[in-house]
């Protein structure tokens, strides 16, 4: 794939991730021209942030000019200092791709040898080890894109099948040289929100399809507990003017078009509504995608940002704070609360199905309850997961603790906001699979009536892996089937709406 540096799409972003794309830059024009105006700032005597002096606190010492590499060197090696979880290879991939792009822009004063590095690490499949905590979302995301680097200079660690290697050793088997810093290059690949950038969007392209599975699942229940389609009505969402409502609709009418176990209470039904959570989907579900979307543009916008510091314009150097990633929190914040009302409105669904006061079906959807407990304690399961989304979703942002003895006195904490989506991804992605299992087990006690040709498809897809449930049965394993189906997209709707504009 061609790198047009600041034109990176959400699709290419998306490919990266998957390991699908390599990149490759073939303009070094602007490359070369900031290199070469850093390379004339270390030769002379005047004082330049970060290729002559120190960093942060330490920003008014000045180094030998027979120091500056080394000035780099220290750098990485002080600032490698990241702790927990490895980040998954996807996140590292979109770290390589946005940090090369970023560079490749021309303001960052790199030689075309580091921009290469990185573009060759991600076309080789070297993945670094990079510890998922440690950074603070300001002055950059130091400690994680420490890690990257140290290990592109074969001083680090890679993943290799989810273990620890030398780097070194997995550089050398791949036939990739070390990379070595000139004035100005450590600081410039350390600086940039692309860690918490990398983590929002690898969340943003997971949430995308657990978001499409979610009215898929969200259908099927309507149907089990032969719900309305007339809240779906095109003409109400459109008075309204919601864009994101008004799509989910008519993804909704769609889904249920055709259904016979509509139509079989269409007269004699004496309910006049419908509970929120069938009634409302398109308000909540259309608000979440409208989110999504905002995040989306923001997070692309981002991963195509030059945001380290200092900038070379023209003849010039200027220090500024682009690395500070309030936009990248606030996007994952944003995200945050759309995942957490899609698992809370399906964990809602989930106790009305079980509700025979409401759903009219069988008590916990077992036929013989009291001997049998049926979905009883998976919607307790469903609960807690809507419970912990809760307090994840508290938004990350408010919070700032200063760094680096006060200088750097605010900081966006955008990189935690952007990692607990994915814990916040998985919880819900397990109450829509406990949703599926238990809608499915409600159309079952439906028949002979037939849903829609997108329900049943979903249902005979959801079957393949996971039998009725008409007496109990060891239910986890079902649920994790279930969750992976999800995961792997396999359960979504067909037309719904994504996230890139």
């Amino acid at each position: 794939m061609k790198l047009i540096p600041g034109q990176l799409t959400l699709d290419q972003l998306a490919d990266i991730a998957a390991g699908r794309a390599a990149l490759q830059l073939d303009d070094w024009r602007a490359v070369d021209k900031s290199a070469a105006l850093v390379a004339a700032a270390a030769a002379g005597d005047a004082p330049v942030y970060g290729v002559n002096t120190g960093f942060g606190k330490l920003a008014s010492t000045r180094i030998a000019k027979d120091q500056l590499a080394a000035l780099q060197l220290n750098l990485i090696r002080s600032h490698a200092v990241g702790v927990g979880a490895p980040m998954s290879p996807e996140v590292v991939r979109l770290m390589l791709a946005t940090k090369a792009g970023s560079l490749a822009r021309g303001f960052s004063g790199v030689r075309r040898e580091v921009v290469q590095a990185l573009l060759d690490a991600l076309s080789a499949g070297f993945v670094p080890y990079v510890p998922c905590q440690g950074s603070v979302g300001a002055s950059g995301d130091l400690a994680p894109l420490a890690h990257l680097t140290l290990a592109l200079m074969g001083e680090g660690e890679a993943l290799v099948a989810g273990k620890r290697i030398p780097a070194r050793d997995e550089l050398a088997r791949l036939e990739l040289r070390p990379l070595t810093l000139a004035a100005k290059e450590g600081l410039a690949l350390i600086n940039g929100t692309q860690a918490s950038a990398a983590l929002a969007l690898h969340a943003l392209l997971r949430f995308e399809g657990l978001f499409a599975t979610a009215l898929a699942s969200g259908a099927m229940t309507l149907d089990a507990a032969r719900g309305s389609d007339g809240p779906f009505d095109a003409r109400i969402h459109e008075v309204r003017g919601q864009p994101g409502q008004i799509e989910v609709a008519g993804v909704y009418r769609e889904l249920l078009a055709g259904s016979a176990i509509r139509a079989s209470h269409r007269e004699g039904d004496e309910r006049v509504q419908d509970p929120y959570c069938l009634r409302c989907q398109p308000q909540v579900m259309g608000a979440c995608l409208d989110q999504a979307r905002h995040a989306a543009q923001v997070l692309v916008r981002e991963a195509n940002a030059v945001t380290d510091n200092p900038l070379v314009f023209d003849d010039v150097m200027i220090s500024g704070g682009n690395f500070h990633a309030e936009p990248v929190a606030f996007a994952a914040d944003n995200l945050a609360l759309a995942i957490a009302e899609v698992g809370a409105i399906a964990e809602r669904r989930i106790a009305m199905l079980i509700d025979p006061a409401i759903s009219r079906l069988p008590p916990f959807l077992t036929a013989d309850a009291g001997l049998h407990s049926g979905f009883m304690i998976a919607h307790v399961t469903a609960a807690a997961l809507a419970s912990e989304n809760k307090s994840l979703a508290h938004p990350a942002s408010v919070d700032s603790l200063p760094t680096s003895a006060n200088q750097e006195d605010h900081v966006s904490m955008a990189t935690f906001a952007a990692r607990r989506l994915h814990a916040m991804i998985d919880n819900t992605a397990h109450i829509v699979a406990i949703e599926l299992l238990a809608a499915a087990q409600g159309i079952d006690f439906l028949r002979p009536l037939q849903s829609s040709a997108p329900v049943e498809a979903l249902h005979t897809r959801l079957r393949a892996d996971c039998a009725s449930s008409p007496a109990d049965h060891y239910l986890a394993p079902d649920i994790e089937r279930a969750a992976a189906l999800v995961q792997a997209g396999a359960l979504k709707a067909e037309h719904a709406p994504g996230f890139a504009q």
